[in-house]
């Protein structure tokens, strides 16, 4: 069985209003940063994953984003997955 790092970032659809976002963007122009703008927050998440191959490991970390991590209606999510390479510890 091999170990996997799943990094996930998760983020509102482009067509939600992203309020947290909007406010931070507001801040970064009063604080005279004019060129920084279209801010949008959002979440990360880690996870180790046992899985005998990336496939398998990409199913597990997408199962879990699509019933508890994420929010299918508002959020969108990207998955990266990463093979801890052997003998590194957990």
């Amino acid at each position: 069985m091999k170990t996997y790092t799943a990094s996930i970032t998760v983020t509102l659809r482009r067509a939600i209003l992203d309020v947290q976002g909007k406010a931070v963007e507001h801040a970064l122009h009063s604080l005279h940063m004019p060129a920084l703008g279209s801010v949008r927050i959002g979440k990360h998440i880690e996870v180790e994953v046992q899985a005998p191959d990336t496939d398998t490991a990409n199913d597990l970390v997408m199962d879990a984003c699509k019933k508890l991590l994420t929010n299918p209606v508002m959020e969108d999510f990207h998955i990266a997955l990463v093979e801890k390479a052997a003998g590194v510890p957990a």
